[in-house]
């Protein structure tokens, strides 16, 4: 064997061994904890669909990550954000009259938003949803409350109201997801950020107070519970 075929031999293998390290260095900070504190209810929520199994959890976790961990979220135009906006109060107040439609219409605007943010398109709920709980983790389980709802046939929600509860229940926690995807990016401009902040507190004003909700309180279709159970 001659010496330069050697000397191939050992650079080749010493690429492969340094590429090895990489990429386990590039994983493991990704396990256990790290996962814990990235991922935080939706971890909790793979170990128990995995029936405990916490490394079952994590490897589903850490192929998240690897498919859309590098994902930029893209901005909206201002007119983008002002008819998202537009749109979810529309349904909110749908929702006293018809809780099953505003649902599904709270249900299409996430995957329309999330898409228009450079997530996968809304046709592909399952790794749509996996994207977001990547980016998004501590809020996207809104979004699967929300979907669920919307799919539910209603002949299976008719439990003397308390469908209608549920309904209610997950457009509320589809809101906090909703209002991560419309607001701008940091990326996006500080005085743009401002601007947009003190319109939303006038339109919130105008539409009975989304600062109540900010607050912990209920959305002011939420309050109106008797009227949407007797639609």
């Amino acid at each position: 064997m001659s010496t330069g075929l050697i000397i191939a031999l050992i650079v080749i293998a010493a690429v492969v061994i340094i590429a090895a390290v990489m990429t386990l260095r590039a994983r493991g900070p990704r396990r256990g904890p790290s996962l814990k504190r990235r991922f935080g209810p939706e971890y909790d929520r793979a170990v128990a669909r995995h029936d405990g199994d916490a490394k079952a959890a994590e490897r589903e976790l850490t192929e998240r990550v690897q498919r859309h961990g590098e994902l930029r979220e893209r901005p909206l135009e201002p007119a983008q954000r002002e008819q998202y906006e537009a749109r979810w109060t529309a349904a909110q107040e749908r929702f006293v009259d018809s809780p099953r439609d505003a649902v599904a219409e709270a249900d299409r605007l996430l995957a329309e938003l999330a898409g228009a943010r450079g997530f996968p398109d809304g046709g592909q709920y399952e790794e749509q949803l996996s994207a977001l709980s990547v980016h998004h983790a501590h809020h996207v389980d809104g979004y699967r409350r929300v979907h669920r709802a919307a799919h539910l046939r209603a002949e299976d929600a008719r439990d003397g109201g308390q469908g209608t509860e549920d309904m209610r229940e997950a457009m509320v926690a589809a809101r906090a997801l909703f209002e991560e995807l419309v607001k701008p990016a940091r990326h996006d401009g500080g005085g743009h950020t401002g601007g947009r902040h003190d319109n939303g507190r006038e339109h919130a004003a105008a539409n009975g107070g989304r600062k109540a909700h900010a607050r912990g309180g209920h959305l002011p279709w939420a309050m109106n519970r008797r009227q949407a159970k007797e639609s």
